[in-house]
């Protein structure tokens, strides 16, 4: 079976031949490749042909693909029970090692996803304020809820349709959009609305529209400005956490949100996400409080071993600092080739996390992410991949190293980014 066979095939079944929009490869066009193995740094398709990954599922693959302390512990949960769908020891011990790691998650509520994740905390956060409205900056994308899907980036920019049809206007009214980075738009909007905002929801860094880091000032400058207007501060960590460090960007920059929500590596792989925060906010939940959540397969016993085996591997200092050296060895690779042919490029890295933007500076904001020379991204995707290298399929993703990214491997696709640069300066020249 040839990938064109396989997405004609979904095509017939599947709503766009896909399961989330971005898979479909619309803004760089082609054929999406329908994959049927990863091990360690490698991707393979239905065609027999493998590639470097450099998405990662999107972040949760840190050790690689099918790392064996992960694979083994899936396995051996799995054969006791797929699910209980009643409370289990392990979802106590990833809870507590999570706390570990983020103390300012005092009580935790597991969750299937990144997008129920930030639905919780939204929803907990006005309970537990009694207030309507809440904050979100431009580019930051935090799941499909409605509320959310309000000037939102990642897959909803790429499509170009960054407000949703089906969104109530009543509820996108309840969402305050402010541009990233901008710290005088939201003393503004307090200025003017502070008694009715519940809380400001903010990716620390902004991964949804390519890695667009925090300037100085500005997350500590959201919680003075919350603080002070009895609002709550939530950190989107679902990419960033466990990547620059084991407690994420607050840890990194020693920072306290109210809420934290995580997902993408606490599954090791599998759906898991979280929701968690001080104990007297927590307590709202249900079946405490009155803010009611729930999920048949929250607190998975074979998602929360994945996890476990991921972060126990994750705690080793020695690895950590193994994986940011193969980050940094990359990121400045990128750079070097891409100014030796005379690509602009800029690189952001957090961790093992890597911005890529075709200009010659960094942008601040999604207007400014916008204004980068994105078009040169598809002809850089498609030559990347020609080549056994691939990158997400937007220029509005970030992307990933992992653990099994060696140095020998980085090599080879920087090799190939050499080549794809250089052919991209003559049809630039």
């Amino acid at each position: 079976m040839t990938n064109a066979e396989a997405f004609e095939q979904a095509a017939n079944v599947l709503v766009g031949g896909v399961d989330s929009p971005v898979r479909a490869w619309k803004a760089v066009g082609g054929t999406p490749r329908f994959f049927v193995r990863g091990e360690g740094a490698y991707l393979e398709d239905v065609e027999g042909r493998r590639y470097v990954d450099y998405v990662c599922s999107w972040g949760p693959m840190i050790l690689g693909h099918g790392r064996p302390e992960v694979v083994e512990a899936v396995c051996e949960t799995a054969r006791k029970t797929l699910s209980f769908g009643a409370p289990s020891p392990l979802e106590t011990e990833l809870a507590e090692r999570i706390r570990s790691f983020f103390p300012t998650m005092e009580k935790i509520r597991f969750v299937t996803s990144g997008t129920e994740a930030t639905m919780t905390a939204l929803r907990l956060a006005r309970g537990t304020t009694g207030r309507p409205l809440v904050v979100k900056f431009a580019g930051c994308y935090h799941g499909h809820h409605d509320g959310m899907l309000v000037a939102a980036g990642s897959g909803a920019l790429t499509l170009g349709t960054p407000d949703s049809p089906g969104v109530p206007e009543e509820v996108a009214r309840c969402t305050l959009v402010l541009p990233y980075n901008d710290i005088e738009a939201v003393e503004t909007a307090f200025q003017k609305q502070g008694r009715e905002i519940a809380a400001v929801i903010v990716e620390p860094w902004a991964g949804n529209m390519g890695l667009v880091p925090p300037l100085p000032g500005f997350l500590e400058s959201l919680r003075e400005i919350t603080s002070r207007h009895g609002a709550l501060l939530v950190f989107d960590e679902v990419i960033t956490g466990f990547r620059p460090a084991e407690g994420g960007v607050q840890q990194k920059m020693g920072l306290t949100p109210d809420l934290t929500c995580l997902g993408k590596i606490i599954g090791g792989g599998l759906p898991v996400g979280a929701v968690g925060g001080r104990g007297e906010i927590m307590n709202h939940l249900a079946p405490l409080g009155p803010v009611y959540q729930a999920g048949t397969l929250a607190g998975n016993p074979v998602a929360m071993a994945s996890g476990l085996a991921t972060l126990e591997v994750l705690s080793r200092s020695d690895l950590r600092r193994q994986l940011d050296h193969q980050a940094a060895f990359f990121e400045t690779g990128l750079v070097e080739t891409a100014r030796h042919c005379g690509i602009p490029l800029s690189v952001t890295r957090l961790g093992s996390v890597l911005g890529l933007f075709f200009s010659s500076s960094l942008p601040r904001n999604l207007d400014e992410v916008r204004a980068t020379k994105a078009n040169l991204y598809p002809a850089f995707f498609h030559g990347m991949a020609e080549r056994g290298h691939l990158f997400a399929p937007s220029a509005f993703e970030a992307t990933f190293v992992s653990l099994a990214h060696d140095e020998k491997i980085l090599r080879s696709t920087l090799d190939a980014a050499r080549e794809v640069f250089a052919s991209l300066a003559e049809r630039r020249a």
